[in-house]
């Protein structure tokens, strides 16, 4: 892998943090000075063709990574904006609830009671009941429900969704079915043409090395003129260069929840990472976490409060351990100059293409010698 770590800038010590912020290509300032500041520099307001181009792109390298159409995504600049969006544009008469785990990134809860006036109620499935408890999930799925969340990856203890399985519940009971894909997309293969689910929400900041603020939703094309955005522009017009005051008319695809004048600096910079993912491959990428991974876990299975099956997790390796070897171990990571963050008990160690054989080893010897 030692071609690909050189397509990365990464921190000089070990960098364990893909969960939080991937690294960043080593293409991406060039390429960003090319395709956003040089139009702008040359071409003042024409550059805008050019920069909606990014877009497009975007959209494009976005659905190759899912096996999707671009016209069913659209930007948005957060996983929790795009929820917002996606609730108050549902056709819905009476029931409002929303349905998710309670380690679902916060956010995504706060979304929901920011919309309390409008009549939404979260209702979130116990901390201590497993995320893939199918007989849990069913039992919550009630009359009241109107949309269940679900985690694709969670992010403090990086459990795997079955989200083909509560899913397919969800469908069962005419719920509509969200799924956050913040902590995989990048790391682990997603084909949405097999899942079957009416929303999933993202960014690509994480694993996908595209910096903050390009967020994006995919919008199922079968319920797509079912909905009606509140917080629309010109953007989310049909023929968005009408420019008829009078006249509105929703565009026949995601963008619809496009909105007003569009950002683009951030989808530029996403842009390269995703171009990055998508040429390396996710299945490789995948493999590759996993064999790190496994590494690690030979050394460290003995010590964990929490068992971990790699088949059954992302990329980020949530270790709880009892305090005195927490502390030794954080020790250890800290004099190794590694990136890494502690949660509670646990700490979060993630492995991604950039990162290597010799650092898995490194972090393995500082488990046997707690």
């Amino acid at each position: 892998m030692q071609d690909t770590n050189r397509q990365f800038s990464v921190p000089k010590g070990m960098y364990l943090l893909s969960h939080s912020v991937g690294c960043l290509p080593v293409l991406t300032r060039s390429s960003v000075a090319q395709s956003y500041f040089e139009p702008w520099q040359q071409h003042g307001g024409d550059a805008w063709p050019q920069w909606l181009n990014i877009i497009e792109q975007f959209c494009h390298e976005l659905a190759d990574l899912f096996n999707t159409s671009a016209d069913d995504i659209c930007p948005q600049s957060s996983v929790s904006n795009g929820l917002s969006q996606y609730l108050q544009a549902l056709p819905l008469k009476t029931a409002r609830t929303v349905l998710m785990h309670a380690s679902a990134f916060p956010s995504l809860g706060f979304a929901v009671q920011g919309l309390a006036a409008y009549g939404f109620n979260l209702k979130l499935i116990d901390k201590d009941i497993d995320p893939n408890d199918l007989d849990a999930w069913q039992a919550l799925l009630t009359d009241d429900v109107a949309v269940a969340v679900i985690t694709h990856v969670h992010s403090n203890s990086g459990v795997l969704s079955d989200v083909a399985g509560i899913a397919q519940l969800c469908r069962a009971k005419n719920v509509c079915c969200v799924v956050d894909v913040a902590q995989s997309a990048g790391l682990i293969p997603i084909d949405l043409q097999s899942w079957q689910v009416d929303l999933v929400l993202g960014s690509c900041v994480k694993w996908l090395c595209g910096g903050p603020g390009a967020g994006f939703m995919w919008v199922n094309p079968g319920h797509v003129n079912e909905l009606t955005p509140k917080n629309i522009g010109w953007f989310s017009h049909e023929s968005p260069f009408e420019f008829d005051i009078e006249h509105f008319s929703y565009a026949k695809s995601a963008k619809r929840f496009w909105g007003g004048t569009p950002s683009i600096l951030p989808y530029a910079s996403a842009l390269v990472g995703i171009q990055q993912i998508n040429n390396i491959g996710v299945p490789k990428i995948y493999a590759h976490s996993k064999a790190l991974q496994r590494i690690v876990l030979d050394h460290a299975a003995e010590y964990l409060l929490n068992p971990i099956g790699l088949a059954y997790s992302g990329g980020t390796l949530c270790l709880h351990l009892a305090k005195p070897r927490l502390e030794a171990l954080v020790s250890g990571l800290t004099q190794a100059n590694a990136y890494f963050d502690q949660r509670r008990d646990g700490i979060r160690l993630s492995w991604h293409i950039y990162n290597t054989e010799q650092e898995a080893l490194q972090v393995a010897e500082i488990f046997r010698c707690l």
